[in-house]
């Protein structure tokens, strides 16, 4: 069967009445979950994941796969309006599209946001349908030494997107490194930074540090720097892009969607590096790098476009090889194997309307996201003219509701509270918090995999320059770094931050 026999497969299964209820189902509630601060697809997918049980699988499949990209068009709405990413993925997405919002463009950010989400989305499903098979041998090609390197350049491009000085931002993410390495040794079974506290011996929460980084810490800025007036938002004067907004946006777009869909690929990628990955390509070529962080509409466009992709490639190493690219697909895992489902190669031969049906749902799935979207963009906009009076209390409350209803402990919540005073100093020093928390994201699967291969080559550390991919990784690596060192380049960060 060719692409388009397997695509016109996928779309009877996917169009089948119960399906596409299922799959409304799932981008609804992943819309929600995205605008909701500090309520994730992680622990929504969780507690979803016994109802499961009681679906057929196809659907069970096809509705917590919405909720997953779901999220990540939901995550960019608070992201912009009220400057709290509600993913991990959307905290690029904070950096201009709340600038754009604060001069009175957020519908414009919103719509971008989300025209680009919807062109990510069709195009790596696409690539799923089309090269599911060949691209998941690229990630067999991968080893432990080549999932180090991949990160380190990572890690480096979190170094070349922040603000100011490289000292603070390499500082940061060694900061982001050490919080990451909170709890119990997965090598040795040691506890590390527990202080005896039973709460930390399974590591930090991302919630909480997020929320506190990115929520709490605003809060209190705003607080301070208004005496609780807050800021009156700039007149909202359309919710449709301009042509030159599009000029500038598809490119943005369309190199966000290619990169987001290489990373997703990857076990380890996915749509969090994706974003942080594309926000610093649009950065590094932009013709005036000093307008990203003040309304840049690229700093918009390609994140989000990333994301998106980088969430549904991701789908094409959990089902063609059984690997989880993040915990998401861990529970989908589960979903299937509570089905009785292995996942692997096989799927595409023996349960050809179950992989078929679950990509071409995809197709399905980001049409209804839009559709669902952009007519609600005029009510998300609203939420910008609520007096700040009103609006931080909402904020801190929801912040609390996601956070307590990981674990339904507060403990999590008092962690939100002390990153956010810790957030608030960041600011005043003038470090951000991106890169701290591109680090503390990326410092499991740093370690895990430095540690597989320090054990397969028996502690020789050449093993990294002697693997072709793995050295070429690192060779862009050090190039990146030696380019933002250089005396001129730093200079022009100051310059620009302090602009």
């Amino acid at each position: 069967m060719d692409v388009f026999a397997n695509l016109w497969l996928g779309l009877g299964v996917s169009l089948m009445p119960m399906n596409l209820f299922y799959c409304f189902v799932g981008t609804l509630i992943g819309t929600l979950i995205g605008v909701l601060p500090g309520i994730g697809p992680v622990a929504t997918v969780a507690l979803l994941l016994p109802i499961t049980f009681y679906l057929p699988p196809v659907g069970a499949l096809i509705m917590l796969a919405g909720i997953f990209y779901g999220a990540q068009y939901g995550g960019s709405t608070t992201a912009i309006l009220v400057k709290l990413p509600g993913e991990s993925s959307s905290v690029m997405t904070c950096l201009d599209g709340h600038a754009m919002a604060r001069e009175g463009r957020a519908g414009v950010a919103l719509a971008t946001a989300a025209l680009a989400s919807l062109f990510a989305g069709v195009v790596a499903t696409l690539v799923i349908a089309v090269a599911g098979p060949p691209l998941a041998g690229i990630a067999l090609a991968f080893g432990p030494a080549e999932y180090v390197a991949l990160m380190v350049v990572g890690l480096i491009g979190a170094v070349i997107l922040a603000h100011g000085s490289v000292v603070k931002a390499i500082a940061m993410i060694l900061v982001g490194l050490l919080l990451a390495m909170v709890g119990t040794d997965v090598n040795s079974g040691q506890m590390r930074f527990t202080f005896d506290i039973p709460q930390l011996y399974d590591g930090l929460d991302f919630v909480p540090l997020a929320m506190g980084l990115f929520g709490l810490a605003e809060i209190i800025i705003n607080l301070e720097e208004t005496e609780g007036r807050g800021v009156s938002p700039a007149p909202i004067a359309r919710l449709w892009p301009s042509l030159s907004d599009f000029r500038e946006a598809w490119p943005a777009a369309m190199r966000g969607t290619a990169l987001g869909t290489f990373l997703g690929i990857l076990p380890g990628g996915g749509a969090t590096l994706s974003a942080f990955a594309a926000y610093a390509l649009e950065k590094k070529i932009a013709r005036d790098p000093s307008r990203f962080g003040h309304g840049a509409i690229q700093g918009v466009a390609g994140p989000e476009a990333a994301n998106n992709a980088g969430a549904q490639s991701s789908f094409i190493p959990m089902l063609s090889l059984g690997i989880p690219s993040n915990a998401v697909m861990a529970l989908m895992i589960g979903a299937m194997m509570i089905h009785g489902i292995t996942p692997g190669p096989q799927i595409m031969t023996k349960q050809p309307d179950l992989f078929w049906g679950m990509v071409a749902s995809m197709l399905v799935g980001n049409v209804m996201l839009v559709v669902l979207n952009l007519p609600l963009i005029g009510l998300w906009v609203r939420l910008l003219r609520v007096p700040y009076a009103y609006l931080f209390p909402a904020i801190l409350v929801f912040c609390c509701i996601g956070t307590y209803s990981l674990k339904n402990d507060v403990f999590d919540v008092i962690t939100m509270a002390g990153f956010g005073v810790f957030g608030y100093v960041l600011k005043k020093l003038d470090c951000e918090p991106a890169p701290l928390l591109l680090g503390f994201v990326l410092g499991p699967l740093l370690e895990e995999n430095l540690s597989r291969a320090m054990l397969l080559s028996q502690g020789d550390v050449t093993v990294f320059a002697t693997r072709p991919i793995s050295a070429g990784l690192l060779a862009v690596a050090v190039g990146l770094l030696g380019l933002i060192l250089l005396p001129n380049v730093r200079r022009q960060r100051e310059v620009a931050f302090k602009e």
